[in-house]
């Protein structure tokens, strides 16, 4: 079973029973991974490490970048490839433990673990207090809307006038305030959206386009669809996260430059098969 630190069960294991976060309706998301952050913070102590060690930390809960497979109970996604391929060429054993989403820069920053391999993006306020990488993976905004809804949807400008969820504390309310979408609803996770959405309390969602595939296609049935000719305003990158000064940093920025068109291209080949594409 993986764990959060020093024996804290998986999120999956905190929850009630057939509560699983991405695949059904996390009615009070927010509150629940608030107290198991609160949990890893301050209860756990400083896992050892064996010669050569380093810990990884990952959500559990970010398909497909992070995540607890239902079926071996074991973290996998396209982040947990990243960091294995990268940490074990620098001669180095990545020991992966499953953290909530929201303690994740705290759990490093206190030493709980070493690194960060989900999708947490680069923020301007989170360079203040942790290192990201070079670029690892790089993936578009999605928008989706419901299987009718035939309007043709090219960009963001096309959403002026409709109701349009978005998961809040992201970079995508950003971006659709700068498109001058007057309209704004948002929630705690992308399946939230996609509820709303089918029972047509917002006209369109946006966010991540992986997670919104995934779900799209291995959650509850949804009246929603991808909007294919849609193109985001930016890329979004995926970088490993570390703490300030690590010395490993200048290392493993070089194998992934070096390595980043192999990697990239490994990953999407076995990912965009499991997700869909």
């Amino acid at each position: 079973m993986p764990v959060l630190c020093s024996g804290f069960p998986a999120v999956t294991q905190l929850l009630p029973a057939g509560f699983y976060m991405n695949h059904v309706v996390p009615l009070r998301r927010s509150l629940i991974t608030s107290l198991l952050a609160a949990a890893v913070t301050s209860a756990c102590t400083r896992a050892p490490r064996q010669p050569g060690e380093l810990i990884v930390g990952s959500s559990p809960t970010g398909v497909p970048f992070s995540f607890v497979d239902p079926r071996n109970n074991e973290l996998t996604g396209s982040m947990i490839d990243a960091a294995s391929a990268l940490v074990g060429a620098l001669n180095l054993r990545p020991r992966f433990e499953a953290v909530p989403f929201s303690a994740l820069i705290p759990a490093l920053r206190v030493g709980k673990i070493d690194m960060i391999a989900a999708a947490l993006l680069r923020t301007r306020e989170r360079e203040q207090i942790a290192a990201f990488s070079e670029p690892v993976l790089s993936y578009p905004a999605g928008l989706v809307v419901r299987s009718e809804d035939a309007h043709p949807y090219p960009d963001l400008a096309a959403l002026r006038d409709r109701r349009v969820g978005v998961q809040v504390g992201t970079r995508f309310v950003d971006q659709l305030q700068a498109a001058g979408i007057g309209e704004i609803a948002t929630y705690d996770s992308l399946a939230d959206i996609l509820r709303e959405l089918t029972f047509g309390r917002i006209e369109a969602g946006y966010g991540d386009e992986p997670i919104l595939r995934y779900q799209l296609r291995v959650g509850p049935k949804r009246n929603a669809r991808l909007v294919a000719e849609f193109r985001p305003p930016t890329v979004e990158y995926l970088c490993l996260v570390l703490r300030l000064g690590d010395p490993i940093i200048p290392a493993l920025n070089a194998e992934i430059i070096r390595t980043r068109a192999v990697l990239a291209r490994d990953i999407a080949n076995r990912w965009n098969a499991e997700t869909g594409r």
